[in-house]
């Protein structure tokens, strides 16, 4: 089979094509998993997370990709609730020991031997790829399969990040950076809390102009102050500085969710936090971890109940490259999906 292939981590300034073509052999599923014949899968700026060292260390050579949808194959022989032929996709999360405390209080997002898709098995930057049937989803009619790709992982951190944020109808909500995630989170939104405002901050004309297209009241800068403070803002931004100005549009007693993995740059810009400007008032910071099974399952449930189709941009495998170098250099418009031939 034909997979893009991370073999050693580096600084995309420096090396711009960090994953190479391989051919490898098609893997074997074991007892209870399944091979999926991938058709598509999403580029996320997870993975530029991973390729530059600021996520917990890739296990390499990795095949990278965690927004996965494709046919069963074949399955191993006590797999019990899917079929050959049946379409499924893969998200983030590849496993969990299912035995912790944090599994079994529905938690399994923190489970301390949480296995990441692309990350520490291999992903969907491939033409096959195997995954137990209990981590794999059934992908609902509704969607084309590059259409789905993005719902896994871009759709379901954002539907985990507004529930995290506690929103009610007729709020105003701030979304800093307008990316894949943001994107969905604004028409959920608009279906979930059609009373809300939402409020964009992203560094890019492009993005603001995306944003007001599809229905932000306003769209600024990310230093820029909003004409109303706000009841939750969720940053989607790979930088620290968005967090303190995040921080400055926030309403009393308010909730700043961060949906990133990781964040670049020196960690000693927080240093440039106002206490009484930023953090007083009884504001409020939480951070999203990873993603778990129940976070999928009903965030593609209301997807298709709203036909939530996200704005996608298709790349041929061969040019995962120049996707994740698009995604570095904030050519951002939407989602951005691999098609396999």
């Amino acid at each position: 089979m034909k997979a893009m292939v991370l073999q050693a981590l580096c600084d995309l300034k420096e090396n711009p094509v960090p994953l190479a073509l391989m051919e490898l052999p098609v893997p074997v599923p074991r007892a209870q998993e399944i091979l999926l014949k991938i058709s598509a899968c999403g580029v996320c700026h997870t993975e530029l997370d991973e390729i530059e060292g600021r996520t917990p260390p890739p296990r390499l050579p990795i095949i990278p990709g965690h927004q996965v949808v494709g046919r069963i194959e074949t399955v191993g022989n006590q797999v019990s609730t899917l079929k050959t032929g049946d379409r499924v996709g893969v998200a983030w999360i590849f496993s969990a020991c299912g035995t912790c405390k944090f599994c079994l209080s529905g938690k399994e997002n923190l489970c301390p031997a949480f296995a990441a898709t692309g990350r520490d098995a291999n992903g969907g930057y491939a033409e096959y790829m195997t995954v137990a049937e209990d981590f794999a989803y059934a992908i609902p009619a509704i969607f084309a399969d590059e259409q789905a790709a993005p719902l896994l992982c871009a759709g379901a951190i954002g539907y985990r990040s507004l529930r995290l944020t506690g929103l009610k109808d007729g709020q105003r909500l701030g979304l800093t950076g307008f990316g894949a995630s943001a994107h969905l989170v604004l028409k959920m939104v608009q279906y979930r809390y059609p009373n809300s405002e939402v409020y964009v901050f992203a560094r890019s004309s492009k993005e603001r102009a995306f944003a007001k297209e599809l229905g932000a009241v306003w769209a600024g800068d990310t230093a820029e102050r909003a004409p109303h403070k706000l009841d939750c803002i969720i940053d989607t931004t790979p930088a620290w500085q968005p967090i303190v100005e995040a921080l400055a549009n926030l309403e009393s007693g308010a909730r700043l969710v961060i949906n990133a993995i990781r964040k670049e740059g020196d960690k000693r810009s927080l240093l440039n936090l106002d206490y009484p400007l930023h953090l007083w008032q009884e504001k409020e910071l939480k951070s999203v971890a990873n993603i778990t099974r129940s976070d999928v399952k009903e965030f593609l449930s209301l997807a298709a109940k709203m036909n939530l189709q996200p704005e996608i941009q298709v790349f041929a495998l061969e040019q995962a490259n120049e996707a994740l170098i698009e995604l570095k250099t904030g050519k951002i418009r939407g989602a951005k999906v691999l098609k396999m031939a």
